[in-house]
């Protein structure tokens, strides 16, 4: 979008925070950049220009705004919507990828050169991995600044620097402010009580609607792993470096987010997959704007608008869920994920709650006995089968995995169908274009509607959703009186 220069300084003009995470607006006079709502007097057109990207703007010499704080906008939905290389080496980078493995691990990880990869971001991002990670750890020291009481040298590791110095430059280069000013100027605010405890705010595009969002979550909560408490969804995190829980509450204009970590360096990853699960970097008025062309969805949408696709933190702990969940009800596979989660997952301490475990990897579940499992003999071949794929490779379900491929991959397992495959795609692998018409609960809404109810009839109606299919399914599934759309209240 930052090509298209009128689109972009009617959005700087209007103050549009749509835009916010779309494109970044730099100042010629002030060396400064901003998000497109910056509350400042817009400058002059002849003084913008307008980068794709934060690095790209701290790569050509500007700084972030002090006051709309530009590196903390929204992320652009576009690595969430697309499936292309960019897309998936955005996901990756986010997931903290290049300061743990490096560039070449990055590119191992998508099967291309170093080299490619550098050409395409420098093309469409204007910055490269190394840039575009070195901004991500601008915005987590920042965070651990202003968070927390953390010596300096302490945030500097734990943001992935390589030594104080480079902290120091950094924070200066992007922000004009040493670390010790950005803390003295930090709101005050909740602080994390002890290390690795800290009360973050997450933004978003409005509108969002909380309801279906949090009830899924609350309402197929794995016992020991998930829980709602005290108005919050909390969960356990299985990170590079150790272990988290997190607490995330719906607020009118953010997500409340409490994190507990076991290493602060797993920060800039935990944040990425708590906004990836709650679909945080949508794009809802472009989704609605879409699905209220069809007049049968129109009520739906105008009722409850800005519904988001809840997804998942972690891909590979989705898709065996998915198969404990074939053909059974909500409450029947949270007991047979519970009693794997006992047997086999991880111990961890939750002091005043009433999480106990990590759901297991696919390692941990490698010598699993299907005999113990309380499902027929087909879904313990299935379920075994999932976990040998996701032990030895031959199924890939990483945050940087091709869709295409994995779809691929998920369809030659025996026992996994169409709609074990789009609900992974949907939740797992955030295909914003997943649709499962074999699913009965969408079929019975679509019925009710007057739309086609047949799954042939209704994937070639669903045609006209494309590409937020995934959405639309929200909306249908909406209609019914179910735990999962409702917010809960205790």
């Amino acid at each position: 979008m930052h090509t298209d220069t009128e689109r972009c300084l009617r959005a700087v003009q209007s103050k549009d925070a749509r835009f916010d995470g779309w494109f970044y607006t730099a100042v010629l006079t002030t060396r400064i950049y901003c998000r497109p709502s910056c509350p400042v007097v817009p400058p002059k057109p002849e003084n913008m220009r307008f980068y794709p990207s934060a690095a790209a703007a701290q790569q050509a010499g500007f700084r972030a705004c002090k006051r709309c704080r530009p590196d903390a906008s929204p992320g652009s939905p576009e690595w969430n919507e697309r499936a292309d290389l960019v897309a998936r080496a955005m996901r990756l980078i986010a997931d903290g990828i290049v300061d743990r493995e490096g560039v070449p691990g990055l590119a191992a990880r998508l099967g291309y050169s170093t080299r490619q990869i550098e050409r395409q971001l420098l093309a469409e991002l204007g910055a490269g991995p190394l840039a575009l990670a070195r901004a991500q750890r601008a915005q987590t020291a920042r965070l651990l600044v202003e968070t927390t009481a953390l010596p300096m040298a302490d945030v500097a590791f734990a943001a992935g620097f390589a030594s104080i110095r480079t902290f120091n430059e950094t924070v200066r280069e992007v922000f004009a402010l040493s670390p010790t000013e950005l803390r003295q100027r930090a709101r005050p605010g909740p602080r994390g009580a002890v290390p690795g405890s800290l009360a973050l705010r997450l933004p978003f595009r409005r509108p969002l609607n909380p309801d279906n969002l949090f009830g899924h979550l609350a309402a197929t909560a794995v016992p020991g792993v998930e829980e709602w408490r005290d108005g919050a969804y909390r969960r356990t995190l299985s990170l590079p470096y150790g272990h988290g829980i997190v607490a995330l509450s719906p607020r009118p204009d953010h997500i409340d987010c409490r994190l507990s970590l076991t290493d602060l360096r797993d920060l800039a990853g935990a944040i990425a997959r708590c906004r990836r699960m709650l679909d945080l970097d949508a794009d809802p008025e472009a989704v609605d704007g879409l699905l209220r062309e069809d007049p049968l969805l129109t009520p739906l949408v105008d009722k409850a608008p800005g519904r988001r696709v809840p997804r998942t933190v972690d891909a590979e702990e989705f898709a065996v869920r998915a198969v404990l969940g074939q053909q059974v009800s909500t409450a029947a596979a949270r007991t047979h994920a519970g009693r794997l989660v006992r047997a086999h997952g991880e111990r961890v301490d939750d002091p005043g709650g009433g999480l106990s475990h990590l759901f297991p990897p696919a390692t941990a579940l490698a010598g699993l006995d299907p005999e113990s499992l309380a499902m027929p003999r087909t879904r313990r071949a299935t379920l075994t089968g999932v976990i040998a794929a996701l032990g030895s490779g031959a199924l890939q379900l990483g945050v940087g995995s091709d869709r295409d491929e994995a779809r691929a991959q998920l369809t030659a397992l025996p026992g996994i169908g169409p709609w074990t495959v789009e609900c992974i795609a949907m939740r797992a692998l955030g295909d914003p274009d997943a649709f499962t018409p074999t699913d009965l609960g969408l079929r019975r809404a679509a019925a009710g509607l007057g739309l086609p109810h047949t799954p042939a009839a209704l994937t070639r109606h669903s045609a006209h959703w494309s590409p937020w299919r995934a959405y639309a399914v929200q909306y249908l599934w909406a209609t019914d009186d179910h735990p999962i759309n409702h917010l809960p209240t205790n």
